[in-house]
């Protein structure tokens, strides 16, 4: 016989979850209306409210540029990470060799090492290479390692659940390989894609400790300058650079989850 369990009986597991999730988000409860504050220090609850240090984040070249740095840097990695992320998928998934397995693995290892020892590599082979250090294309190649993984799973999964036989019709029907890939099968697998897209620009514009290693002055990205800023100065305008950093890794999932949810209520209507 099944047990049902009231909700009265689960009230500490509600509990204890609200619990949770409010630690999680308590410092953007703290940082969002900090940006607002019009005193000259990090003081919660803020004695007034100002825009003024909104106006200093865009007024202060080094937030600009380095904003500018992070757009630039984020957008090349998710255009490479993507597209091969997704070309390996679909080979991986297509193949029939020996050396699958442990191909996909390599692919995903960066996901069990730790991010200084991959920065440290990193810089080790621009520095042996020359010319790579300090460049948008070297961040560009080192971010692509980190968000590559993430990429590989999102498609696999993916490519685990769409309909092959699709595919080998159109094939069979005169279109080669890349076409039927491009007209066939990737709509099928739009949401793995924009997915994959969304992680690794969300990845690059957050990453921290290999721009740290690979850049630095002109070429240095919002974290990066963050960072630095932390060990000079502290005002208030290192919480708007941290509202900025919550709303653009906040609001792009939140649109791709109410789309997805539409797009799957859609389906079942259908």
């Amino acid at each position: 016989m099944e047990s049902h369990i009231s909700h009265r009986e689960r009230l500490w597991l509600y509990i204890l979850v609200g619990a949770v999730i409010f630690f999680l988000i308590a410092p953007t409860l703290i940082v969002i209306p900090v940006s607002f504050s019009s005193s000259t220090a990090l003081i919660f609850p803020p004695a007034g409210w100002s825009l003024r240090w909104y106006d200093a984040f865009l007024h202060q070249e080094k937030w600009i540029d380095a904003l500018w740095v992070s757009l630039r840097v984020a957008l090349g990695t998710m255009v490479l990470a993507t597209v091969t992320g997704v070309a390996a998928s679909y080979a991986l998934n297509q193949g029939r060799f020996g050396l699958k397995n442990l191909i996909r693995t390599t692919l995903v290892a960066p996901l069990a090492v730790p991010s200084i020892l991959i920065a440290i590599g990193i810089f080790f082979v621009y520095a042996s290479i020359g010319g790579m250090l300090n460049t948008i294309w070297g961040m560009i190649l080192g971010h692509s390692v980190v968000a590559m993984p993430f990429v590989i799973l999102t498609m696999t999964a993916g490519f685990s659940a769409y309909d092959e036989s699709q595919e080998m019709v159109a094939r069979s029907l005169g279109a080669n390989r890349f076409k039927a890939f491009m007209t066939v099968t990737l709509p099928q697998l739009k949401l793995s894609v924009v997915t994959s897209m969304l992680l690794s620009f969300l990845i690059s514009f957050d990453e921290l400790i290999i721009s740290l290693m690979v850049a630095s002055g002109p070429m240095s990205t919002l974290p990066r300058v963050t960072f630095a800023t932390l060990r000079d100065d502290v005002d208030p305008t290192l919480a708007v650079v941290s509202t900025v950093m919550l709303v653009v890794t906040s609001v792009p999932p939140l649109l791709l989850h109410l789309y997805s949810l539409k797009a799957a209520k859609k389906g079942a209507q259908q």
